[in-house]
C-alpha cells in the first residue's frame, strides 16, 4: 500500500494537509497519478484523511495540490 500526503490548495484559497493511500497500489508515483485522474473528472471525488477524520474532497472545489510521498509538507 502506497501512502502521500496531499497539500491541497482550495478555491478559496484556504489549504489543508491530506494523506491519501491505496492498498491496491504499491508506489508512490502510481498513486499521484490515481489522485491527477480523479481530480481531473468533473465527478473526481477522494477520500482522504486529516488526523483521525475521514475528509471527501471534490476537485471541484482544488485549485492546486503539492505531494510528499513521506511525512508532513514542509
Amino acid at each position: 500500500m502506497a501512502e502521500v500526503v496531499l497539500r491541497v490548495r482550495l478555491t478559496s484559497g484556504d489549504h489543508l494537509d491530506l494523506t491519501y493511500d491505496e492498498p491496491d497500489i504499491l508506489e508512490a508515483d502510481q498513486v499521484i497519478e490515481h489522485v491527477i485522474s480523479q481530480l481531473a473528472q468533473d465527478t473526481g471525488v477522494l477520500r482522504a484523511r486529516h488526523g483521525d477524520r475521514l475528509v471527501v474532497l471534490y476537485g471541484r472545489g482544488v485549485a492546486a495540490f503539492e505531494v510528499a510521498p513521506r511525512g508532513a509538507v514542509l
